[in-house]
């Protein structure tokens, strides 16, 4: 685990002011004052705490104090220190967690030039690093979450609270810190609806609840709750054994050992939240009733899920691809003869199912005829056609008359024959065809 103040640090987040030793410390300290005062988050001016505290350590060790002696160079060094440091593990920080240090340095100076603290902004330029787009780590089938549900000892008070909590995150898919600040009368039986009041962005929203996560809710209040409050009571929904409020953290760690002893997979509260989108995409939901659920301000961050949601690209791919299946494959021409008419393989006519007989397809060119061997009267004219030749003064010259071998009239009658079949049986299957109304392909293609 890594130290308090340096990256990595995963503790319950409180907003603590630094040590005023040094005008840098002086300065971050008055704008985390500045932008609690705009409006901010309680965790969102922890994490800034945390972050610039982080920046405060690292110039004094440089040997600047003071926020005008911050330059553009000094930035990207204190950037690239991020991208080689190094956690407990060995692991380096991801994008996400250096953006999540250097988002709170460029608000500081911005601060800071605009109260005319300093001359010049040197983090207006600095260049953010480009943040991996990742697909959810845990998502849960819907077997697993049923198991997950049932591993509460629902002997025990808590099991009881473990299992209304798990139920309204399954069912809900709010927040761990929305569920933490939920309130009696944030949820309404008759409606089976919840109201999440000022979630994450200081927004209200309302939310559907299932019918069984309200049972459960209901079990818990009649059965436990009354165990753990303590006057006065504040009205918190959930409570821990000693009376008080949940915080997201203790919330992790309980539903994180439950996922683990039920799947052997990790978990936290986020897993309900991920399992539930996928399930009810795969239900058939439209995106856009799911990013209402799940508060989310852009479509972008919900469509997350759809590249998680594979079934019905898995079902394309199965059906469509020829290698997909352990399976032999037939060639396509193989199946040709699911036809009504079945043909033989010796060329004679087949029978049909109404009684009838169809002639065996051609299987080649035409009989030629040759001279001498076929009946009288069959035989082509003994000279081809060709253009008149003329000699000298315009009169026909007989004497270049030429005269075709045997053997080529024969062929280029054939070839006539042949063609003129050719573009007969062509027209005739295009008629077929137009009376016909054409079907889709297996993978939809016309």
């Amino acid at each position: 685990m890594a130290r308090r103040g340096q990256p990595g640090h995963s503790a319950r987040l409180v907003a603590e002011r630094l040590a005023s030793g040094t005008p840098m410390a002086a300065a971050v300290n008055d704008y985390l004052a500045a932008i609690g005062a705009k409006g901010f988050s309680p965790y969102t001016v922890a994490y800034r705490s945390r972050s610039l505290s982080h920046l405060v350590a690292w110039l004094a060790e440089r040997g600047v104090d003071h926020p005008a002696e911050v330059t553009k160079p000094v930035l990207e060094r204190y950037q690239r220190s991020l991208f080689h440091y190094r956690k407990a593990d060995g692991n380096p920080l991801s994008f996400r967690t250096q953006v999540s240090y250097l988002v709170p340095v460029k608000g500081l100076f911005k601060w800071l030039a605009q109260t005319n603290r300093i001359l010049f902004n040197p983090a207006s330029e600095l260049e953010l690093p480009r943040i991996e787009r990742r697909l959810p780590k845990v998502v849960l089938g819907l077997a697993e979450v049923e198991a997950v549900l049932a591993t509460p000892d629902l002997g025990d008070p808590v099991g009881v609270r473990d299992r209304a909590i798990m139920e309204v995150l399954y069912s809900t898919g709010m927040r761990r810190s929305e569920l933490a600040h939920l309130r009696l009368h944030d949820v309404d039986v008759e409606r089976g609806t919840v109201i999440i009041d000022q979630g994450k962005g200081h927004k209200d929203r309302m939310v559907p609840i299932g019918e069984r996560a309200l049972a459960w809710v209901d079990r818990y209040l009649i059965e436990v709750r009354p165990m753990l409050v303590v006057l006065p009571d504040e009205g918190v929904l959930f409570l821990t054994v000693e009376g008080n409020d949940l915080t997201p953290d203790h919330l992790t760690e309980r539903i994180g050992r439950y996922v683990r002893r039920a799947t052997n997979k990790p978990g936290s509260c986020h897993t309900f939240r991920h399992t539930m989108a996928t399930l009810m995409l795969e239900g058939g939901a439209d995106i856009r009733h799911i990013q209402e659920i799940l508060g989310h301000v852009q479509l972008s961050t919900t469509e997350i899920y759809t590249h998680v949601t594979i079934d019905a690209l898995k079902a394309v791919h199965t059906r469509c691809h020829p290698g997909a299946t352990n399976t032999r494959h037939r060639s396509p021409n193989s199946q040709l003869s699911s036809s009504p008419t079945e043909r033989s393989e010796g060329g004679s006519p087949t029978e049909r199912s109404d009684g009838g007989s169809v002639p065996p397809p051609p299987t080649g060119l035409p009989h030629i005829a040759r001279p001498g061997t076929d009946p009288p009267g069959t035989d082509p004219p003994d000279t081809v056609p060709r253009p008149t030749v003329t000699d000298g003064g315009g009169r026909p010259d007989t004497s270049r008359e030429d005269t075709a071998p045997p053997d080529m009239k024969q062929h280029v009658s054939a070839a006539g024959e042949l063609l003129a079949a050719h573009h007969a049986e062509a027209a005739e299957e295009a008629g077929e065809n137009n009376d016909q109304p054409q079907e889709p392909g297996v993978c939809g293609e016309p």
